[in-house]
């Protein structure tokens, strides 16, 4: 038996430079202690990597092009886990994104485009840590948070309650209601800046008709 040593070597440097950018997206979501974290960014670059090898070694257009549509289904499902509710929110859509653009990255290692793959990946880093202070900024003036509070059922103090929100310049949707004898629950998706809400906030914690509140 012999060995292509330029096939080893040529596939090792794909394998590690896979490991390696995976590693770096991966470290990130794993100091902010986010549910992908380290090791499975890098398993997925490594497998996308891997399984781009095979396409080649298998040879054919047709053949390479089928795998590499079978990944990106695979990485989809991938995914779709990471997503899920939190009450009326939605959360995971950062993580999914980043699964779907590691496996990206893993295959143009996979084909040696390594100068796409570095440069991926330093836009990604970018998006995810230099772009913060600009989501916080935004966060600043238009931040959406759920509320979930129970007053009296009384029709009157709810009327109350929601002209509250609007002295605060703030924009709400009335997302659930629930009456159970003399409480009624109700649930809002309320916007604003983040000084209107911490105000509205403060204001609802020392109303004494509120029996319980979340946000």
């Amino acid at each position: 038996m012999t060995f292509d040593y330029t096939f080893i070597l040529d596939t090792s440097i794909k394998l590690l430079v896979s490991m390696l950018l995976g590693a770096i997206i991966g470290a990130e979501r794993e100091y902010k202690g986010r549910n992908i974290g380290f090791r499975t960014i890098i398993l997925i670059t490594l497998g996308s990597t891997f399984f781009t090898i095979l396409s080649l070694i298998i040879g054919g257009t047709s053949d390479a092009a089928r795998i590499a549509s079978n990944i990106i289904t695979g990485v989809g499902f991938l995914g779709a886990g990471a997503i899920f509710r939190d009450g009326m929110s939605v959360k995971g859509v950062t993580t999914a994104s980043l699964i779907w653009i590691s496996a990206a990255i893993g295959m143009a290692c996979g084909i040696a485009q390594y100068e796409i793959a570095i440069m991926v990946t330093v836009s990604v880093m970018l998006i995810l840590i230099g772009f913060t202070g600009v989501q916080r900024f935004i966060d600043q003036y238009n931040r959406e948070l759920e509320y979930i509070l129970t007053l009296p059922n009384e029709n009157q103090l709810v009327i109350e309650f929601e002209q509250l929100i609007k002295n605060h310049r703030l924009r709400f949707e009335r997302t659930g209601i629930t009456k159970h004898e003399n409480k009624i629950t109700l649930q809002y998706e309320i916007k604003g800046a983040q000084a209107q809400h911490q105000a509205f906030i403060l204001k609802i914690q020392n109303h004494p008709q509120v029996i319980y509140f979340k946000v």
